[in-house]
């Protein structure tokens, strides 16, 4: 719930007093998360169709949320399904130092 509060999309008072579940709900049908897990209370915040966060810039590729930004963000990639991985890191030929795109 403090993301949702960091990144404005649920007002602080809001938080203490209404019931997760009831805040999903809003949520869900303003379009802005996917989907909410009430056993862990952890909220899955909508994506593009492409697969990329509604914060990623899609141009610049940078967050327009940086300094709000979720806690599973910040400390990306240190945590998550592949600790390490970015998706958005330059990629590596097999032998090679250097990223293909200096190549």
């Amino acid at each position: 719930m403090p993301d949702l509060v960091r990144l404005g999309l649920v007002d602080p008072f809001e938080a203490e007093n209404e019931a997760p579940k009831q805040i999903a709900k809003r949520l869900e049908k303003a379009g802005l998360i996917e989907r909410f897990n009430f056993k862990h209370g952890i909220f899955t915040m909508t994506r593009r169709a492409s697969g990329d966060c509604q914060f990623l810039d899609e141009k610049t590729r940078r967050c327009t949320v940086y300094p709000q930004r979720p806690d599973t963000c910040r400390k990306h990639p240190q945590v998550g399904p592949r600790p390490g991985f970015c998706p958005y890191g330059a990629q590596r030929h097999a032998g090679t130092a250097r990223p293909l795109h200096e190549r």
